[in-house]
């Protein structure tokens, strides 16, 4: 099967520079590779376009961040099987004949792969388990195991078909974060399988503009607003919704300080959203096949 790799880029020319030469490398002969700038005021087009015309570039006329960013990539993807990455990230050359095979089998969706940061810390699967009302998501103590919590969205391979039919990342979480464990967990809840391949390796240097471009105490917010969204829209678990009810008054009081009240903002701005992510979750619950906790059970026993 072929692949379209899909790069989302926003202001990042100089990551572009660094690193599509070694995506390039990994691209066998009848795949694709696709750029999305995302509004970018760098010359990031205008640079790919010159310097690796081979490149297909998707040039978004305003900025629609990460997730809608992507979906515009898979959507124009010519081949079936899609591998997302982050202008930050170097795949291995010999990548993509590890994650491939894994789509033979029809239940796939996704496959995650192996992390290296710049030190050589090993990162790529992901754990999780509800505590204190949230979901803790964190890197797994096993590297080397079959499946993972989500695969995440800077270096993972996905089914386009099943990718458009889950309706792709959800711009509920705009600007950023969460829109990878929400896929993968939706995924998931409806019976297919989030694989992990640790001998597809990519290099993750840490350099991404999503940062930069929401400043950090944003991030906080966004982050804190995205996990009450997450529950509100997935979790259908009766006792672990009652435990996240029971447990706002303590994050409220602890937690919003400890976090200078971005926790509060966070709330509150989850809450402006709080009727589309019930109208999503009304949506979705009559196809669930997996409960929250089969979900968690079957990547954390492995």
């Amino acid at each position: 099967m072929n692949v379209s790799f899909v790069i989302p880029n926003y202001n990042g020319k100089h990551l572009l520079q660094k690193h599509l030469p070694a995506v390039l490398a990994s691209a066998r002969g009848g795949d694709e590779v696709i750029v999305v700038d995302d509004a970018s005021t760098d010359g990031s087009a205008e640079f790919i376009k010159a310097t690796f015309p081979q490149v297909r570039v998707l040039v978004q006329q305003k900025n629609m961040r990460f997730a809608e960013a992507c979906n515009a990539g898979v959507h124009a993807a010519k081949h079936p099987l899609v591998f997302l990455l982050n202008t930050d990230v170097s795949p291995e050359k010999d990548a993509l004949s590890y994650l491939v095979p894994h789509f033979e089998d029809k239940n796939v969706f996704a496959v995650g792969c192996l992390e290296l940061d710049d030190t050589g810390k090993q990162s790529g699967r992901s754990s999780g388990s509800f505590q204190r009302g949230f979901l803790i998501h964190k890197r797994a103590e096993n590297q080397n195991a079959p499946q993972t919590l989500w695969a995440a969205g800077g270096s993972m391979m996905v089914k386009k078909e099943l990718w458009e039919s889950l309706g792709g990342m959800d711009h509920l979480f705009r600007p950023a974060y969460y829109e990878d464990i929400d896929l993968s967990y939706r995924a998931q809840k409806l019976g297919y399988t989030v694989a992990f391949e640790p001998r597809a390796k990519v290099h993750h240097h840490h350099e991404s503009t999503n940062p930069s471009a929401l400043g950090k105490n944003q991030m906080h917010i966004y982050a804190f607003k995205n996990s009450f969204l997450f529950i509100w829209k997935n979790v259908t678990d009766t006792q672990l919704l009652i435990q996240h009810l029971l447990w706002l008054p303590y994050h409220f009081v602890i937690t919003g300080w400890r976090s200078s009240g971005f926790f509060v903002l966070g709330f509150f701005m989850a809450l402006f959203q709080l009727p589309e992510a019930l109208h999503k979750r009304w949506l979705l619950q009559k196809r669930w096949k997996r409960t929250d906790k089969e979900v968690i059970n079957r990547v954390n026993a492995i």
